[in-house]
């Protein structure tokens, strides 16, 4: 993202630019360090390479509100350094990062859920979002 904003044009001029950048950036590790405490407290892991060793179907918590806490607060913090760069190109880097998400990383984590959980997991899935 610091690249594209470095050179290529579109830096905006944004009110607030570092206080919203800073805001984001925190409730982003919010969300993400909830989801990482949140799968703690149901001892299964966090390893998002390995959904297959998934020993609990966390919905509670920060997962009522989100299937991807981590994921939402890792798309916060890249929003809030796209506005602190001020940049257009970075800030179009955002869509970039959820589309890859939900094809490369999501998808495949829901495939071995709904493997390992059945109903429980389709239940969970048309309950609650899969960002927010």
């Amino acid at each position: 993202m610091a690249v594209l904003a470095h050179t290529l044009p579109g830096v905006v001029a944004l009110p607030a630019k570092n206080a919203v950048a800073l805001m984001l950036v925190l409730l982003g590790g919010v969300a993400a360090v909830a989801g990482v405490l949140a799968f703690g407290r149901h001892h299964t892991t966090v390893n998002p390479l390995r959904p297959d060793q998934s020993s609990t179907l966390v919905a509670s918590g920060v997962y009522r509100l989100s299937r991807n806490p981590m994921y939402l607060g890792f798309l916060l913090v890249l929003a809030g350094w796209a506005v602190y760069l001020a940049s257009v190109a970075a800030a179009l880097m955002l869509p970039a990062f959820v589309i890859y998400m939900n094809r490369f990383q999501i998808a495949p984590e829901e495939r071995a859920l709904a493997t390992l959980f059945g109903p429980e997991f389709e239940t969970y899935k048309a309950t609650t979002r899969r960002w927010l």
